[in-house]
C-alpha cells in the first residue's frame, strides 16, 4: 500500500521533467557530474596529488586525456576529485543556510512583531553588502579551512532563505486552515514547521538549486584569490588559478577543462531549478 503515493510520485515526476526537457537534460548532466565525482577514484587510473615531473604540461592525448598540469599530475583526475570537494561544500552549505534560514524566517513570519521587524532589517543590511566581500572577510579572520568556507557560504546565502521564508509564512500565517490547526491544539513550532513551511518550500526549491550553483562558485572564486582550500588539494579554483599563468604559452587544457567543470554544473543547478519547483508545487498534481 505504501509504495503506491511513492510510485504515483515518480510518475508525476517523470511527467513533469518529459514537459520540462531543459530541466531533465540538465538533471541528467548533473547526475552524470556528481557520479564521476563519486566514483572518480575507480574511474582514473592516476592519484590527483602524486606529480611526475617528467610529464609536466603535457597536452591531451590517450594516456590523459585532458593533459598534465606543471607537475606531471593528470589534469582530468584533478578535475574528477576537485568536484568532490566542491559538491560537498556546496551542499553543506545549502544545506546549513536553507534549514537555519528557514525556521529563522518561518518564526518570525508567524509570530512578527519586533523581532520580526529586526531580523528584517538585519536581512536587508547583510543583502545589501557585497556578499562575495563578506564571505572573504570570513573566511580571512577564520582562516581557509574546508569547515569555514562551508560556514560563510552558509552565512552569505542565509538571508535569501530567512527573507523568503519569513514573506511568504507571513501572508499564510492567518490563514484559515493555519486558524484551524492552532484551534486542534497545534502548538506554534508545529505549525510552522509542519503546515506552513511545507507549502513554501517549492519556491524555496528554486532558490535552493540556484545557491547549490552559486556556492560553488563562491567557493572557486575564494580559491582563485588564495583564500579557499589549500594547494595541493584539487579545487576547481586553484586549477584555474595556477593553468592562468601558462595560458600565454598555449598551455589552454590547464584552465579549460576545470572551467569547464565548473561552468557546466553551475549551468546545470540553474537550469534545474524550474524542474524541482514544478515537481514540489502541489498545484501540479491537478
Amino acid at each position: 500500500m505504501s509504495s503506491t503515493p511513492i510510485a504515483g510520485g515518480w510518475r508525476q515526476s517523470l511527467f513533469i521533467l518529459r514537459a520540462n526537457r531543459l530541466s531533465a537534460a540538465a538533471g541528467v548532466g548533473l547526475l552524470i557530474l556528481i557520479l564521476t565525482a563519486l566514483l572518480g577514484p575507480m574511474l582514473s587510473p592516476y592519484d590527483p596529488i602524486v606529480s611526475d615531473v617528467p610529464q609536466a604540461l603535457q597536452p591531451p592525448s590517450a594516456a590523459h586525456w585532458a593533459g598534465t598540469d606543471q607537475l606531471g599530475r593528470d589534469v582530468l583526475a584533478r578535475v574528477i576529485a576537485a568536484g568532490r570537494l566542491d559538491f560537498a561544500i556546496a551542499a553543506a552549505a545549502v544545506v546549513l543556510s536553507f534549514v537555519v534560514g528557514a525556521l529563522i524566517g518561518g518564526a518570525c513570519g508567524y509570530r512578527g512583531g519586533r523581532v520580526d521587524r529586526w531580523v528584517g532589517r538585519i536581512v536587508d543590511a547583510l543583502m545589501a553588502f557585497p556578499l562575495f566581500v563578506l564571505a572573504m572577510a570570513m573566511v580571512a579572520a577564520l582562516g581557509n579551512r574546508v569547515e569555514n568556507i562551508v560556514y560563510a557560504t552558509a552565512i552569505i546565502n542565509l538571508p535569501f532563505y530567512i527573507r523568503f521564508a519569513r514573506t511568504e509564512v507571513s501572508v499564510r500565517r492567518h490563514a484559515t486552515w493555519v486558524e484551524a490547526a492552532s484551534a486542534c491544539g497545534n502548538g506554534p513550532g508545529r505549525i510552522v514547521t509542519r503546515f506552513l513551511l511545507p507549502n513554501v518550500l517549492p519556491g524555496m526549491a528554486v532558490q535552493i538549486s540556484l545557491n547549490l550553483g552559486w556556492a560553488i562558485l563562491n567557493a572557486a572564486g575564494l580559491s582563485f584569490i588564495g583564500l579557499g582550500v589549500h594547494p595541493p588539494t584539487p579545487e576547481w579554483g586553484i586549477m584555474v588559478a595556477e593553468g592562468a599563468r601558462f595560458i600565454t604559452d598555449g598551455k589552454w587544457w590547464l584552465v579549460a577543462f576545470p572551467g569547464l567543470a565548473l561552468m557546466l554544473s553551475v549551468l546545470c543547478f540553474n537550469l534545474l531549478g524550474d524542474g524541482v519547483r514544478d515537481m514540489l508545487d502541489p498545484r501540479m498534481r491537478t
